[in-house]
């Protein structure tokens, strides 16, 4: 069994609560536990049960003294793969992320909006996609969307300690876009952006509404979006994706009073 020496203990982060236990001097005459030992020097105390006691002694740092070893944190992550005869589309999506935005559908502009999804949500949003965009970018952008919300949806599990509500009000110069929605299990979009033009570059601005119809359809989620004021059609999308992520963010975040109970007076949040 490895002694733990004085310098070693100041070491550890858990120091503090063994040194306020233990004094360094003579225990002869000190009746301990059998789980505590001494060995020949009275000055140097031996713990059966170090690796539960001290958590820091897992590895040898510098001079073979003990370092503290953090767990990993795994983090609620959905992923899927769909493959069709129009599309094949993976995507991989963390909400305890740190905005890492990985996205390749063969549309540009989709990429710019699945960037603003995860910088402004702070998710982790890996999307790989290829499909049948000699005819248009209909199929692509649709399981696309599919596959987003069917990763939400595993992502999210039973929902419980969620904040399961997010509101979120966000301008882009003179466009502001307001989204409210609700992780109830229950789809259902409300949509009201005018889009002045047909397309912002190549992409359709009619695919907008059928990517969040998409989402919604796959997550179980009720989502309401509205345009409070906006000209320019770039504009009026990105503030709706920005919007959106922020309001996601807000809902998947966890309610520290809630600690891990159902957000309903259900005491269940299902998809169907």
């Amino acid at each position: 069994m490895e002694l733990l020496s004085h310098s070693a203990l100041l070491r550890c982060p858990s120091s503090q609560a063994l040194k306020s236990r233990v004094r360094f001097g003579d225990f002869s005459a000190i009746v301990l536990p059998k789980s505590l030992q001494f060995s020949t020097h009275p000055q140097k105390l031996r713990f059966m049960e170090a690796q539960r006691t001290v958590s820091c002694a897992a590895g040898a740092g510098e001079n073979g003294l003990p370092v503290t070893k953090i767990p990993e944190t795994v983090g609620r992550i959905g992923e899927v793969k769909r493959v069709t005869k129009e599309t094949n589309v993976f995507v991989k999506l963390n909400l305890d992320g740190s905005g890492i935005a990985d996205s390749s559908t063969s549309i540009p502009f989709l990429d710019h909006m699945l960037d603003q999804l995860a910088s402004h949500g702070l998710f982790d949003v890996h999307v790989r996609a290829t499909g049948d965009i000699h005819i248009d970018d209909h199929h692509t952008n649709e399981d696309v969307a599919l596959a987003i919300g069917t990763s939400l949806l595993q992502a999210l599990g039973d929902r419980k300690g969620i904040n399961r509500f997010g509101d979120f009000s966000a301008p882009l110069d003179e466009a502001l876009i307001h989204v409210s929605l609700d992780l109830s299990g229950r789809p259902h979009l409300s949509y009201d952006l005018q889009i002045p033009t047909e397309r912002v570059g190549t992409y359709d601005t009619q695919l907008v509404e059928h990517f969040f119809q998409s989402v919604v359809n796959t997550s179980g989620m009720t989502l309401h979006i509205r345009q409070l004021a906006g000209k320019n059609s770039h504009h009026i999308i990105e503030a709706t994706f920005k919007a959106f992520a922020r309001a996601l963010r807000q809902a998947t975040e966890y309610d520290p009073r809630r600690r891990s109970s159902v957000p309903s007076s259900k005491g269940v949040l299902s998809r169907s």
